[in-house]
């Protein structure tokens, strides 16, 4: 893996870092793309050997200039996320729930529009989702919507663009940085109530999950293809 050049965008914490950390263990030349400077810096400071840039995903000309910066790209992973959007449908502040569909779906289509350019001719693109698409979670109609829209596009975008492959991977619960904004006892309590629940008895890492996209960004064989790495959480009641 040492000739590929990945790029994740969203690579600064959770899936995304723990994506790129992955893809350089491989011998990867990676390069991680955020919003953050200040995030940036930390990963700087533990991760010498990962690329950083400071890009919002829905700046066309800064991920123009990123990926022109870059040259070939051979592995593109989408990790942005949003913590917004979430919450029962008649107290949904709909204006949010725009700004996270930015956040996250239009700034995943803008980067790949703008970076396709610079994709190689058999360059994958990797997109993370999230379980929320095919599950029946009261209070997540908005991240529904949100990952629902970008998984619908994999087929079609792994058609158009073949032989470069699309996927996704659809993450269920997951011990990161998504969830700070909960006081740490009121975290560690529902996290062991749905560990309960979930098939594999217990909450993902971050790490846990990188490995399947790390497999959908490198393996050959797959393309069009949503991979669930939830524990089961569609088959649950959490």
């Amino acid at each position: 893996m040492s000739d590929l050049t990945a790029l994740v965008v969203g690579g600064t914490s959770g899936i995304g870092l723990a994506t790129a950390r992955q893809l350089a263990a491989r011998g990867a030349r990676t390069h991680i793309a955020g919003r953050s400077q200040d995030r940036l810096d930390a990963v700087a400071a533990t991760d010498p050997g990962l690329i950083g840039h400071q890009v919002d995903g829905t700046d066309r000309d800064g991920i123009a200039a990123v990926a022109a910066s870059i040259g070939r790209i051979d592995a593109l992973v989408l990790a942005l996320s949003s913590t917004l959007g979430a919450g029962p449908l008649a107290d949904l502040d709909l204006g949010v729930l725009r700004t996270a569909f930015d956040g996250k779906f239009w700034a995943h289509l803008t980067t790949v529009q703008t970076t396709l350019p610079y994709l190689a001719a058999d360059a994958s693109i990797t997109f993370v989702s999230a379980i929320s698409a095919r599950t029946g979670l009261a209070g997540t109609a908005g991240l529904a919507a949100i990952n629902g829209a970008i998984e619908s596009i994999v087929p079609p975008l792994a058609v158009e663009l073949a032989p470069r492959r699309v996927n996704a991977v659809s993450p269920g619960l997951v011990d990161t940085p998504w969830w700070d904004g909960l006081p740490a006892d009121g975290r560690a309590a529902y996290f062991a109530q749905a560990a309960a629940a979930l098939p594999v008895r217990h909450v993902a890492t971050a790490d846990e999950v990188a490995e399947v996209v790390v497999l959908a960004a490198t393996n050959r064989n797959l393309t069009g293809t949503v991979l669930e790495a939830d524990g089961g959480a569609r088959l649950a009641a959490l």
